[in-house]
């Protein structure tokens, strides 16, 4: 059985996405490629799976994968080697690292707001000296 490959225009339209972004894909290892010679020009040709992959990519990435960490996974994902259980730990660890990131975002955001309060209050009691000098 024949397995048709596409150029990346073709690619890119099927996927909904940018011949820019499946060269920076194909580039880290993300998609399957060959190359092609015809006449003097070289063409990368993709494997037809490529869409399916693209919409994981992207999908995995919506969710704050980075592509390091989907690149780690993805060959596994589909030769079969990564399954729900080796899916649950990730997505379980990439759910812990969000919620410190988010605890980090409402320091800082309490954190801001405190010193906006204080300098506000400092502002009306102390009158801002470099506006009145203006």
């Amino acid at each position: 059985m024949s397995t048709n490959f596409m150029l990346i225009g073709k690619l890119a339209k099927q996927a909904h996405t940018t011949k820019d972004t499946i060269r920076h894909y194909n580039e880290l290892g993300l998609l399957k490629s060959r190359k092609r010679q015809a006449g003097s020009r070289l063409y990368t040709e993709f494997h037809p799976d490529s869409i399916e992959r693209i919409e994981l990519i992207k999908s995995a990435q919506a969710i704050g994968f980075t592509l390091t960490e989907i690149k780690n996974s993805l060959d596994d994902y589909y030769d079969g080697n990564l399954g729900i259980h080796e899916q649950l730990t990730l997505t379980e660890q990439k759910l812990n690292q969000v919620k410190k990131q988010q605890a980090n975002i409402n320091l800082m955001v309490t954190m801001l707001t405190e010193r906006i309060e204080t300098l506000k209050l400092m502002e009306v009691e102390n009158g801002d000296i470099f506006n009145d000098s203006q």
